[in-house]
């Protein structure tokens, strides 16, 4: 509470918990040097931050090799999309972009800009009435001349969950990168990579008490992917610019505090939702629930 007032938009931000600032606060006057540098400072800038992938791949349930930091899930989507589209047509001349209808912004705008100014085709894919894509229709839509497929982990404003695991495996099947955004989902649920059968999955970490300004994107080895930010080796070769220490560090304490404690958060957090949307469904002539 601040002032009488409530904060309920959680789904749009949380705070940052105290033990994740506690943890960043180091590297910003302590171990500040630059983690590309060979001396001892940015040995120590670079032991901190291969220490928070490791700590990120632990919980994804991947290699810390597969885990890129960005500057936000937003980036991370726009990075998944462009760089998977990109080397879908220059290796195999794929052209063929599939996202569904409820996807967030930063992959259905990116989705568009690819077809408006790269000449990708850009489909979408159907879903019912709850907003979950429909696995036989997207299946029929799947060919070698898809470049990448998109579906969102767990919705940011409904709340639906997508069937990530079926779509990921007939993707796989037909050598066709997959993506989740699961952004909104990593505070909720579970992202182990290997369970969800995908290729590429965005992590934001304010979404689940970390600071805002720092992402990850998970790159299964092996997934053709071209960087779109480039001039440095910083990330694998994957995304250039100086990493950006505490805020890594923050992420992936962030991301284990969450993974800890995701099941004590549920149990207090559902009754409450089940109040609200009870109260508010018998209070509230014609009002309806939408999502699940």
């Amino acid at each position: 509470m601040n002032n009488g007032q409530i904060y309920l938009d959680y789904a749009a931000t949380t705070p940052t918990d105290r033990r994740v600032l506690e943890a960043m606060l180091p590297y910003f006057s302590e171990v500040f040097g630059n983690p590309s540098s060979i001396h001892r400072f940015g040995q120590d800038g670079e032991a901190a931050v291969e220490e928070a992938r490791e700590t990120t791949a632990g919980i994804l349930n991947c290699s810390p090799s597969e885990v890129v930091f960005t500057s936000c899930g937003s980036e991370s989507d726009n990075f998944a999309l462009r760089g998977a589209a990109f080397a879908a047509r220059e290796r195999r001349g794929a052209s063929r972009i599939l996202i569904s209808p409820v996807e967030h912004h930063a992959v259905s705008h990116t989705a568009r800009q690819l077809g408006k100014l790269h000449g990708f085709s850009i489909e979408e894919l159907s879903v019912d009435e709850y907003g979950a894509v429909l696995v036989d229709a997207a299946l029929s839509r799947l060919g070698p001349d898809v470049a990448v497929v998109s579906a969102i982990h767990a919705n940011n404003e409904i709340g639906t969950i997508n069937p990530i695991e079926e779509i990921g495996a007939a993707c796989r099947e037909r050598g066709i990168p997959f993506h989740t955004d699961s952004v909104q989902a990593a505070a909720y649920l579970p992202v182990d990579v290997q369970s969800l059968n995908v290729d590429l999955l965005s992590l934001g970490a304010h979404k689940f008490y970390g600071p805002k300004g720092v992402g990850a994107l998970y790159v299964r080895k092996g997934t053709p992917i071209v960087p779109v930010q480039t001039g440095g080796a910083q990330e694998g070769g994957l995304r250039a610019g100086t990493q950006n220490v505490p805020y890594i560090v923050g992420f992936a304490e962030a991301l284990r505090l969450t993974n800890e404690e995701r099941e004590d958060r549920q149990a207090h957090v559902m009754p409450l939702r089940d109040r609200i949307i009870g109260t508010v469904l018998e209070e509230i002539p014609q009002s309806k629930l939408t999502g699940h």
